[in-house]
């Protein structure tokens, strides 16, 4: 079978199309023929050395994909062979376990299948984005921790980048839980994606004056903030916050020291929840999925341009320009055609 590995970090020139073996699935585990890969910034850093240290093993890439059940395993309860799929984290802990190859082994605990009318576009680009936006929704203080329609009514979320995949996905969950949800944005086409993904309101985050925009719409102080810029945000995020209101920290974009301002901070009793899916447990990513898959059944989580998340596709052999694609901040989300057919 055909698949993609790097055996040390670095550029994406690293990444290299071999034949390989076909995998046995073991105790508790599958294999998916897998359709789409989908790349997502992890990915690449893990690639390039940005987490630190080199790998020890020859390593697949990509966590995020979706296909069918090939195999199962012994002991593996609820999937069976020819159940469409979607996948996450597959490679955590597991070098060989990523999704850029035509076949792959996973826990059947990462794998969820996919609603009827999903395609494998839509479980490529579900995974680490969604489930990292629905952590963000779901850790505001006297908030709920699974979401469905009305768990946010009557909250004020604000999603700090709604034009990337996190964002995308943070305003379609909240929107469709109830939320009056305001995104920010640096420029009109981004503001125009934010808006088909279902955002109330947008702001332009580089204008004078966005803070007073944000307060104007709501005068109270926003409940949670989602973000992906903790360091260039921290002002603007306690501008527009309302007492005891959240802010659910992904990602530092520009990677710049956090410098919190405690007094400002304690003075509102700000919850700053830190967010990285590798360590937040089975068990709730298990329920997080499932709420993710009822907004795809309710057509409340979608891809695609019109629901403000361009796709951009590359076939097996060009992983290495996927890579480069995401690294260079393209917008939208870029996808990895494996088996076709």
């Amino acid at each position: 079978m055909r698949r993609i590995r790097y055996t040390r970090v670095g550029a994406p020139s690293v990444l290299e199309l071999v034949d390989a073996p076909i995998p046995e699935p073991g105790y508790g585990e599958v294999r998916l023929r897998v359709m789409v890969s989908g790349v997502n910034p992890t990915d690449w850093k893990s690639r390039s050395g940005a987490f630190g240290g080199d790998i020890r093993e020859a390593t697949v890439p990509n966590h995020d994909g979706a296909g069918v059940v090939d195999q199962v395993g012994a002991g593996v309860d609820g999937l069976q062979v020819g159940d469409r799929v979607w996948v996450t984290l597959a490679g955590d802990g597991r070098p060989t376990g990523g999704t850029a190859q035509e076949l792959t082994v996973v826990p059947s605990d990462r794998v969820f299948r996919l609603p009827a009318g999903a395609d494998f576009d839509l479980g490529a680009s579900t995974g680490i984005p969604a489930l990292t936006a629905h952590r963000a929704l779901t850790v505001g203080e006297d908030g709920p921790a699974r979401l469905g329609p009305g768990a946010l009514t009557g909250r004020t979320v604000l999603v700090a980048g709604g034009a990337g995949a996190v964002g995308n996905a943070a305003i379609q969950l909240a929107r469709w839980a109830g939320a009056r949800v305001i995104a920010t944005v640096s420029q009109e086409p981004k503001a125009r994606l934010a808006a088909a993904a279902g955002a109330h309101h947008i702001v332009n985050y580089r204008e004078p004056g966005a803070a007073d925009t944000i307060r104007q719409l709501a005068p109270d102080g926003v409940d949670l903030v989602v973000e992906v810029a903790a360091a260039a945000n921290s002002e603007l995020d306690l501008a527009v916050l309302r007492t005891r209101g959240t802010v659910a920290i992904y990602a530092n974009d520009g990677g710049a020291p956090v410098n919190l301002d405690v007094r400002r901070s304690m003075a509102l009793n700000v919850r700053y929840q830190f967010i990285l899916l590798y360590t937040v447990g089975w068990g709730w990513l298990a329920d997080a999925a499932a709420d993710i898959n009822q907004a795809i059944s309710d057509r409340a989580f979608r891809v695609g341009e019109d629901a403000g998340l361009p796709l951009h596709r590359y076939p097996l052999e060009d992983t290495s320009a996927a890579h480069a694609a995401v690294e260079n901040s393209t917008t939208g989300k870029i996808l990895i055609t494996v088996n076709s057919d």
